[in-house]
């Protein structure tokens, strides 16, 4: 199949991410339809020409290549598996590239829903956060071989400038979890640096890059503590999807019988964050939990809202389905 045979692009999911990706892909010349739950978000892309589709069955139609950007796992389950969604609703041959972080499972499930039906579904979790995409500079992880998604490789080009081919559904998705789990470390341990220098009366952008010029240093301290030194915690990326992914990286390596007392932590922290009031905050908000209260309620935190009564302290460990994975929005 050359690769002029890919012409009709659909996209779904055109928010922080999934916008700037979306025009990547109409720079390169593909015919876009998208489709978004909140409208305006692709109001950017249809100015410049892309089509709008009301729903998801109707994005579907007649696309050579589906791409999605969701938030969590339950809307990717639904996308796809849904009676109306993508695996039912796309035409024989059709590719769909997930590149939501998202469970493992879900992903070989969609994968293998896909082939029965004749047509080709894998997962391509990305990192380089919204500077990336806007710069078309992302490193995508493919959970699929080379050589069977040849016909993509222009696409994917059009808005990374790495991608790691890692052989099989789902293996995207855990090379994603696990760069999420060593951010969720950077972060505390940049966060707890910061903590200790404010408290001894440090100047605490010197002493991040002090820390910056040796191994305490992290693209994530460079990137994000001068933000968190500055009270700037406009998402890049969102708090509350750190959280969900460090659960999902929690509850993956539950079922393969390890521990990682990092994450865990981490996803304590992000935890909290989301409950009083952070969640929609960018990732580098962590160092609030160590602000006092008026830094705090100045951010939109409310320390009230901690102890909510129906809050399930089991929320990435509860033994249902893992497609399910619960959250709180």
């Amino acid at each position: 199949m050359a690769s002029t045979a890919i012409r009709k692009v659909s996209f779904i999911g055109t928010g922080i991410m999934g916008a700037p990706i979306a025009g990547h892909l109409m720079d390169a010349g593909y015919e876009l339809t998208v489709y978004t739950r909140s409208g305006e978000k692709a109001k950017g892309l249809i100015d410049r020409g892309a089509r709008w589709a009301p729903d998801v069955e109707s994005a579907a139609l007649g696309a050579d290549v589906v791409f999605t950007m969701l938030g969590y796992p339950e809307d990717v389950e639904d996308v796809y598996l849904a009676t109306d969604g993508l695996i039912r609703s796309t035409k024989k041959g059709a590719w769909m590239v997930d590149l939501t972080t998202s469970s493992p499972g879900l992903a070989r499930d969609i994968h293998d829903a896909a082939e029965v039906e004749d047509k080709h579904a894998f997962d391509c979790p990305v990192t380089g956060g919204e500077q990336g995409a806007i710069d078309g500079t992302l490193t995508l992880m493919a959970g699929v071989r080379k050589d069977d998604a040849t016909v993509l490789q222009p696409l994917l080009e059009s808005f990374s400038s790495k991608i790691y081919y890692l052989g099989g559904a789902g293996r995207g998705q855990i090379a994603k979890l696990c760069n999420q789990v060593s951010l969720g470390a950077a972060m505390m341990g940049y966060a707890d640096a910061l903590a200790l220098a404010g408290r001894a009366g440090m100047d605490k952008a010197q002493v991040l890059d002090i820390i910056s010029h040796g191994l305490g240093g992290s693209v994530a301290l460079s990137q994000l503590g001068p933000k968190s030194v500055a009270g700037d915690y406009k998402p890049g990326f969102l708090a509350e999807h750190l959280r969900k992914d460090l659960g999902l990286a929690i509850f993956e390596a539950d079922d393969l019988d390890i521990a990682l007392p990092s994450a865990e932590a981490a996803y304590g922290l992000y935890d909290i964050l989301c409950q009083v009031g952070g969640s929609r905050l960018g990732t580098q908000a962590v160092t609030l939990l160590y602000a006092d209260d008026d830094t705090g309620t100045a951010a939109g935190l409310d320390w009230s809202k901690l102890d909510v009564p129906d809050y399930d302290h089991d929320e990435y460990d509860h033994g249902g389905h893992e497609h399910h994975h619960h959250h709180h929005r």
